[in-house]
């Protein structure tokens, strides 16, 4: 928003590539306006009402899907990512836009008091950049050439007659007739009249909502109610099957005054009788006395006073200040054939607000005075004073000031009084006119911290209150014994039936029934004579409907069906089958649930269609294991492995197949690499799998095997991996084979992920792999055998240090607690030790200072001070002595052949990245013991063996050496290598004035 002041200049105005299409009722501008639309690759259409919009909008997402469609009115916003049209109300459409098309419809009503500049603002510069198009009355010629030089006008004739029929009683008007009111008492009698004479009425008013509109229109159209009792809410496009129109009053209040209808007007809602070729009349009723000749040849010959002006209001407001916002606004009209607007709501709230001595210092800045403008814009559903609700407005404001957003708690309580379905008609309007107000303000951008829930709620009240309001009406108002579908069985006259695209069967206008994908479930009806005839009819509507449906299920693309998690396999909603075990886990079978109706060939290719479905569903979701299932060339050990995976679906612990793992060369490892199979430390699993929707069906598969779908805990786990949890606190009422089935290792009270305990192996094997001397220690590393946590351990895991203990207790480590004093001091020492080496190689003492030396291996006094409490913090505590005693630290070792600690390295990980190419030709690799990290590899690609005691291998008992080398002795008669002799450890010495001195005492101190 430009917050600029600035000047109105002089409209330079044109009617280039814009066409004005016009007429009277009933000409099909609005079908013509749609067609032109989908032409072309975007566009968008203006609408007068949101009833008006949501109808063309389901119109145009039929033809192109609702994904390329959007909806965007005050109250509703549905705008799919890359949506190609737009269907808006007029006052959501925007003043400039990117489209090749653009239309606005009933563009008479700019000459309207209250709204008429809105629409003349649009139709002045809203504009398509292939073709724009006007649609309205022939009213509208003579200012549309004037304003829009070298516009071209199309008119178009009425496709039918609209004639006159005098006046008539009420209590005897024809069947199909609206008749129209504009006050609501006088609309409420004249429905309780019709119900005790013919039965009931529907009620369609602009005070409704949308919601409770439609479904009182669908009564009509549906031929429960021969009448519809309306205000000129319905002169404004709705398609209606009305036959005749009947004026029961002839004044309304237009927000300003009490006026008479001018000709056009009602000649705009008199031409809602007929439709298409079908001629209508119109006529008075009520208190209404016939009208004069002169208006009667008026109407029917459609001529009505030109349109002299149109209402204006400027678009280019100064906000430097408060009564700079009121004196733009008040921008006299810039051309002739424009006239500025009388105050319309916004205008009048900003009025009341600008002298309010609270609200009025707030507006300081030209973004405040943009901000209360834009606030302004709410409009007034419940029709109260402007000063009640310019309160309602300066609620909002101070919050959007204050704290950025409306305050939440007031926002609760004034959705909360109208969350009442109780009361009479005229409460539950009102609640409805209250909660649009709030639905409004959950659509403002910014206006809200929490905007999608409040649009939801809100919407769900609406929702709720218009369909109680839809019941009042329809209760009070309509008296079922007569309606269509009674008079057609009285008459003996044969039904007509059919199924409507939502699956409703209706019969005669009388809902009957739902068709659910094959099925058919009637509705609860009673004994009467009449339910014989309605189900044969339905009946006969369906054997049609089951051959249609099964032709077109059979060409259904694999994405209008869905396999839910309890095994229902739905097509575009409706369901079709349910999934059983078959004989083999990955091989189901479905089930078919549809009615005797359907049979013979149709049945077969429903049931071959739903079996294509559920073959290519499996195949895509759970490729990996499907193409290790279907792995043809593994043989031998490496055959087996896979068929263990998929047995296992996809998961087993390295230790429960050591012995096959150890078997497999190179080549098999490399095959089976290629199929997505990895060897960590823990598990030989598929990586592929560890996601939510191949977890989702791994646990069906196995629960319908299983028949477990009714054990606790089935699909619970699967939303934990969906929400990306790397562990979690199991739940001992849930089968644990769900935790495997999700890709999660189950110890002690956690479960871990596996690919996540993978990382935690990569984290362990450089600390238990590092020396002193060796190089840089690595984090969490000791003394070549032991190791520490440390926090990326747990921040990996998601757990704490408690867990952690846990965790690793299971995973078969053991745990040593010692005095943090001790850990320090020989932290310390090894610090030292590195420092002093890395000395070595600086040349001269001036590059490095010695009281904070830098670089790998080196720290400082601070740090070497502070090492007690952060290795205290991330270890498990396992005791406390005294109450101001420091906490134990644990250091973790193998549970078992500890020795051989000093080689273990990154034996499966290098392998991995390697994927099995050697460097120096073919290498046989040897698997690490299962459930803790593999030994390092040499340069050609084996492990290194360490011996230990007296000469004894450890690990494996037998070395694996080239026969050519050792003389061809078998390997079991090889000697020990000769014990190198140990050499002389050279004391270091350490300045007594350097910070590790007196950790080192310290450490002395505690020996003795």
């Amino acid at each position: 928003m430009n917050l600029m002041p600035k000047t109105e200049l002089p409209l330079t105005l044109t009617g280039r590539d814009v066409t004005a299409v016009l007429g009277p009722t009933n000409t099909g501008k609005t079908h013509l306006a749609i067609e032109r639309l989908l032409a072309h690759r975007s566009g968008m259409i203006g609408l007068p009402l949101r009833l008006l919009a949501r109808e063309v909008y389901n119109r145009v997402a039929e033809r192109v899907g609702i994904a390329n469609v959007a909806l965007i009115t005050g109250e509703e916003k549905i705008n799919p990512p890359g949506a190609r049209y737009s269907v808006c109300t007029v006052e959501a459409m925007p003043r400039q836009t990117d489209v090749d098309f653009v239309a606005i419809d009933e563009v008479q009503l700019a000459n309207d008091l209250e709204r008429g500049h809105i629409f003349t603002d649009r139709i002045l510069h809203l504009r398509g950049r292939q073709e724009t198009i006007l649609l309205g009355a022939a009213t509208m010629r003579g200012i549309l050439e004037k304003l829009l030089p070298g516009i071209s006008v199309i008119t178009r004739p009425r496709l039918s007659n609209l004639t006159y029929a005098g006046s008539k009683k009420i209590t005897r008007l024809p069947p199909r007739t609206a008749i129209v009111a504009f006050a609501a008492e006088e609309v409420y009698s004249i429905a309780e009249l019709i119900r005790r004479q013919n039965g009931g009425a529907a009620v369609v008013m602009g005070t409704l909502s949308p919601r409770t509109r439609n479904k009182q229109v669908e009564l009509y159209q549906s031929g429960d109610v021969d009448y519809l009792v309306a205000t000129d809410a319905i002169g404004m496009g709705l398609n209606l099957d009305v036959d005749h129109v009947a004026f029961a009053q002839d004044r309304k209040f237009d927000g300003y005054q009490f006026r008479d209808l001018s000709p056009a007007e009602i000649g705009q809602i008199a031409g809602r009788a007929g439709r298409h070729l079908r001629d209508g009349t119109f006529g008075t009723t009520g208190h209404v006395s016939g009208f004069s000749e002169a208006l009667v040849q008026r109407i029917e010959s459609h001529a009505f006073d030109a349109v002299k002006i149109l209402q204006w209001r400027t678009a280019r407001f100064d906000y430097s200040n408060l009564d700079a916002l009121k004196r733009s606004i008040d921008t006299p009209a810039p051309i002739e054939g424009l006239t500025r607007a009388l105050p319309a709501v916004d205008q009048q709230a900003l009025e009341f607000l600008s002298r309010d001595p609270d609200i009025a210092p707030l507006a300081n800045t030209p973004e405040r005075v943009a901000l209360l403008w834009d606030a302004c814009a709410l409009p007034d559903y419940r029709k109260i004073a402007p000063a009640q609700h310019a309160d309602i407005i300066a609620s909002v404001y101070t919050d959007l000031v204050e704290k950025g957003h409306v305050n939440e708690n007031y926002m609760a309580e004034e959705v909360r009084r109208a969350d009442s379905i109780d009361g009479d008609i005229d409460a539950l309007s009102r609640r409805i006119a209250q909660i649009r107000t709030w639905t409004f303000v959950s659509h403002r951008p910014g206006w809200l911290a929490d905007q999608a829930h409040w649009q939801e709620k809100t919407r769900e009240i609406e929702d709720r209150l218009s369909d109680a309001l839809h019941e009042r009406l329809t209760k009070r108002f309509v008296d079922r014994r007569t309606s269509v579908l009674m008079r057609r069985l009285r008459e003996n006259t044969m039904l007509e039936a059919e199924i409507s695209p939502a699956g409703d069967v209706v019969v005669e206008g009388h809902h009957v029934g739902r068709l659910d994908g094959f099925r058919f479930t009637a509705d609860a009806q009673d004994d009467g004579t009449d339910a014989k005839a309605i189900k044969a009819a339905a009946q006969k509507a369906l054997a049609a409907e089951f051959e249609n449906r099964a032709e077109r299920f059979s060409a259904s693309a694999n994405g209008d069906f869905a396999l839910a998690s309890d095994g229902t396999l739905r097509w575009v909603g409706a369901t079709i089958a349910s999934v059983v075990s078959g004989e083999q886990a990955l091989k189901p079978r479905a089930v078919l649930l549809a009615d005797e109706q359907l049979t013979g060939p149709a049945r077969d290719k429903v049931a071959a269609r739903v079996e294509r479905f559920l073959s290519h569903h499996i195949d895509t979701v759970l490729k990996p294991l499907v193409d290790l299932a279907n792995a043809d060339a593994l043989v031998g050990i490496t055959k087996g492995l896979a068929f263990q995976l998929v047995e296992n679906f996809g998961v087993l612990q390295r230790r429960d197949v050591a012995e096959e793992v150890r078997g497999l060369d190179q080549d098999s490892r490399a095959a089976l690499r290629r199929l997505g199979v990895r060897f960590g430390a823990y598990h030989v699993f598929l990586p592929a799998l560890l996601k939510p929707a191949p977890a989702g069906l791994l646990t069906l598969l196995w629960a319908l095997k299983e028949d477990a779908k009714d054990r606790p805990g089935y699909g619970d786990v699967v939303q934990v991996l969906s929400a990306g949890r790397t562990s979690v606190v199991t739940d001992a009422s849930f089968d644990p084979a769900f935790y495997r089935l999700a890709g999660y290792r189950l110890l002690g009270r956690r479960a871990v992920r596996i690919d996540i305990l993978e990382r935690l192996a990569d984290l362990i094997r450089p600390a238990l792999a590092w020396r002193p001397g060796t190089g840089v220690r690595p984090d969490g590393a000791y003394d070549g055998s032991r190791f520490l946590v440390i926090p990326a351990m747990m921040s990996i895991l998601g757990a704490t240090a408690d867990d952690m203990e846990e965790i690793l207790k299971n995973l078969g480590y053991r745990q040593e607690a010692v005095e943090p004093a001790v850990v320090a001091a020989k932290l310390a020492e090894l610090e030292a030790v590195a420092n002093a080496a890395l000395k070595q190689d600086v040349p001269t003492a001036s590059k490095v200072p010695a009281a904070e030396p830098v670089g790998p291996g080196f720290v400082n006094a601070s740090t070497i001070e502070a090492v007690v409490k952060p290795v205290a913090d991330v270890s498990p505590v396992v005791a406390v002595t005294t109450e101001d005693a420091p906490k134990p630290i644990l250091l973790w070792r193998q549970a078992r052949f500890d020795n051989r600690n000093n080689n273990r390295g990154n034996h499966e990980k290098r392998d991995n990245q390697r994927g099995g190419q050697a460097r120096n030709g073919q290498i046989e690799q040897r698997t690490a013991r299962p459930d803790r990290p593999s030994l390092p590899q040499n340069e050609r690609g084996e492990r290194k063996e360490h011996f230990r005691g007296k000469g004894k291998p450890a690990g494996n008992e037998r070395f694996k050496q080239d026969g050519a080398k050792h003389g061809g002795k078998p390997q079991g008669q090889h000697k020990a290598p000769a014990k190198r002799p140990e050499r002389e450890e050279r004391p270091v010495k350490i300045d007594m004035d350097s910070p590790f001195a007196k950790l080192l005492a310290l450490k002395e101190q505690m020996k003795k």
